[in-house]
């Protein structure tokens, strides 16, 4: 007797073969070495309670515009469906009708009212969809409802799709809802909001910056270091900050404000003059493994808004494409390339060599599984702007904990933080500096050249001016080094760290050769393996020993 497949499962079969099929081409272009990768991902919502003018019709004619968009120019990407349009009989029609081979479906992970009553529970909101943090996202629910809710959701995706979604994004998903997703529904890619400060009332700050990583176990925001602490999806970041300016946006003030490629900004990725500038920065700073970067945007915004920035982004990401100079890829297939290309986070980059107009700013960002490092040049001066550690023995309250307001808050380690330790008037950070004729001086310099030549090293070299010699940093996954290059044995350099004195620090004692920290319930450590540590002013000063100091990031 022959046994004939449930429906459900050929329709499954049929759409995972066509999506392999497709990612084939892009597969072999991901494999080359340092591949810059586009995910082009839209999130849907069924309505919109903040504005009476945007309503379901406009919502579903965004969606409509944004696919018509993305087939003239031939591109892949990912639309994920918050449970309200999952069940509209119009979202329904138009995503089963479209290729699997470039259009993915996914999960947003968002709480509409629809899904919480089919859950058994009761909706607690303003409106059939609330944005507050309580009521709209998994962090306002216990890890039992969290459960319930998946459970309903994955059902009734798999009875209209004839598949479980591969993907889950939304602005944070705690740990425990991605872990059950993973261990019960296979997705294989998530994806998270940028970090921020107190925008829309949600705070994620100190995380990998930009890329991806694999989480704790314990914590959804954290970087894991070791293979079995981790969980094995992919967190991909969203939105495409701006690596330059959009960490001092808001400073003095209550929350930030956004400068990233969504389409609907007029003065980011609305603008053609800085979207040319942030992919050309794109495809050519030193990224050390890959570069990553999501566009797209969520149609609570309205076509007429983000139409602009569509019309200058898809065509340009297109051609790069066509040069072979990006990868455009679904999420889901991202996420299964960076799977089976590495076991743990690899340390990863995000340079901009040039500023866009006249500004002479620059700045890299390092990623690491242990720590993040920014630096930035203006002025030409040298400034530390960020570094935060990561431990997998960090945890999240919202792994099992539930939110009970608009507020939530992810934070990792903090051992410079350039936002939160400073004012509008005086901004933090670790300087360069030397004594030259018995008076400290801010060191000066040319422009940096930043390589990525040698695997898992990112080099920095920096042309002195204040005196002959070259700064030269090696950041490594566990380590900063810093040395001069050139005859500068009589030349007196130092790191101080400076912050506006108006915050408590996390430093608990500041020895000689470790900085002992606690910040938030966690004690952890940097350690000098050349050069000291000296109290300075509430901070510290960093000397080096024979030219050179050797932070270590990877112990706590």
């Amino acid at each position: 007797m022959k046994r004939i497949l449930p429906l459900f499962l050929c329709y499954t079969i049929i759409s995972c073969f066509f999506t392999i099929y497709g990612q084939n081409e892009n597969s072999r272009k991901m494999n080359n070495d340092h591949p810059r990768i586009i995910n082009i991902i839209n999130f849907v919502r069924l309505l919109e309670p903040r504005d009476q003018a945007i309503t379901k019709e406009v919502l579903y004619r965004t969606v409509v515009s944004q696919l018509e968009i993305m087939k003239e120019y031939k591109l892949k990407g990912t639309f994920l469906l918050q449970y309200d349009a999952l069940i509209d009989p119009r979202y329904q029609q138009l995503f089963k009708d479209l290729p699997g081979d470039s259009i993915e479906i996914g999960a947003w992970w968002e709480i509409p009212q629809p899904l919480v009553e089919k859950a058994g529970l009761k909706w607690r909101g303003r409106y059939p969809w609330d944005w507050h943090a309580d009521v709209g996202f998994s962090t306002g629910y216990t890890p039992e409802e969290r459960e319930k809710l998946i459970d309903v959701y994955m059902a009734d995706f798999r009875k209209i799709f004839g598949y479980y979604p591969r993907s889950a994004g939304s602005w944070f998903i705690d740990i425990h809802s991605l872990t059950y997703m993973y261990e019960k529904y296979n997705i294989v890619a998530s994806c998270n909001c940028k970090d921020q400060s107190g925008t829309d009332g949600y705070t994620l700050w100190g995380g990998y910056w930009n890329q991806d990583y694999y989480p704790s176990r314990i914590n959804s925001y954290m970087p894991a270091q070791n293979e079995e602490n981790q969980l094995k999806v992919p967190v991909f970041r969203m939105l495409g900050s701006d690596p330059v300016r959009q960490y001092d946006t808001g400073l003095g003030k209550a929350s930030q404000g956004v400068i990233s490629l969504e389409p609907v900004y007029p003065k980011a990725g609305g603008d053609e003059k800085w979207v040319n500038w942030y992919f050309n920065e794109f495809v050519t700073g030193s990224c050390m493994e890959f570069a990553y970067v999501q566009a797209g945007q969520e149609n609570s915004f309205t076509w007429d808004a983000m139409k602009k920035g569509y019309e200058i982004q898809m065509p340009l990401i297109s051609k790069l494409r066509d040069q072979n100079k990006v990868v455009v890829n679904t999420l889901a297939g991202t996420g299964l390339w960076f799977s089976n290309r590495y076991r743990v986070t690899p340390a990863t980059s995000v340079t901009i060599n040039n500023d866009i107009g006249d500004s002479d700013l620059k700045t890299v960002w390092f990623n690491s599984r242990f720590f993040r490092m920014n630096i930035i040049w203006e002025d030409s001066t040298l400034r530390i702007r960020d570094i935060h550690l990561f431990d997998e023995k960090f945890p999240s309250f919202y792994t099992t904990g539930v939110a009970t307001s608009n507020q939530v808050s992810f934070f990792t380690l903090p051992f410079v933080d350039g936002y939160f330790w400073s004012t509008a008037g005086k901004k933090a950070g670790m300087r360069f500096k030397a004594i030259m004729d018995d008076k400290e001086i801010l060191v000066k310099g040319g422009d940096p050249v930043i390589t990525d030549s040698v695997p898992g090293v990112l080099q920095i070299k920096w042309p002195v001016n204040t005196f002959p010699g070259t700064l030269v940093a090696e950041i490594r996954e566990m380590e900063i080094m810093i040395r001069i290059d050139g005859n500068v044995r009589k030349v007196k350099w130092f790191l101080e760290l400076t912050t506006s004195g108006n915050t408590q620090l996390p430093f608990r004692e500041i020895k000689k050769n470790k900085i002992l920290c606690l910040s938030d319930g966690m004690n952890y450590s940097v350690s000098a393996l050349n050069g000291y540590f000296r109290k300075r002013s509430g901070t510290f000063i960093i000397l080096p020993q024979k030219d050179k100091l050797t932070l270590d990031t990877g112990k706590r």
